[in-house]
């Protein structure tokens, strides 16, 4: 049995947001948005031919989210779910992914649009987004199929901040 994992971050987002109170919570309600990663150098070489993607799929480590609660109330919904039926940063792997607009690319940096992440926070992985692979057709979307509208209104309410001590 594996008892850790440890992960190396290969670089760092870079986005308006400063906190993650009033950050969009989903790519989808940042629209316009603009930011940028910065690949670290030793990473830079695997950018090659990530420009042909329109679109791109960032995963990072939700650096600020407090500790994991197995049951949680999520930010677009007054009732409490289990942590896997939500999408919010405060989870026993705190690892977010967003699908992203890629704009340009020069040297180590990824100029990008419709950005949801906090400023500062570590980059794990990128990955192409390719429609005939990622989009799947659904019959369900849970408790979210009332709430889903409002996911382009919707920001952090700061609920899921690490407290400092």
């Amino acid at each position: 049995m594996i008892n850790e994992i440890k992960y190396k971050p290969i670089g760092v987002i870079h986005s308006p947001f400063k906190e993650p109170k009033g950050t969009p919570i989903q790519s989808a309600g940042a629209i316009g948005v603009d930011g940028s990663v910065e690949v670290f150098t030793e990473y830079v070489e695997g950018l090659k031919d990530v420009q042909g993607f329109s679109h791109i799929i960032l995963t990072y480590h939700f650096h600020l989210s407090k500790e994991a609660s197995l049951i949680v109330k999520p930010f677009m919904d007054s009732e409490a779910h289990g942590v896997f039926a939500m999408r919010g940063p405060s989870r026993p792997n705190p690892i977010g992914i967003s699908v992203v607009r890629l704009v340009s690319i020069e040297k180590n940096i990824v100029h990008i649009q419709d950005l949801d992440i906090v400023d500062g926070t570590p980059l794990l992985d990128i990955k192409p987004y390719v429609p005939k692979f990622d989009i799947r057709e659904v019959e369900r979307i849970g408790w979210l199929e009332e709430r889903v509208h409002g996911v382009s209104t919707s920001k952090d309410d700061g609920r899921f901040i690490r407290s400092e001590k």
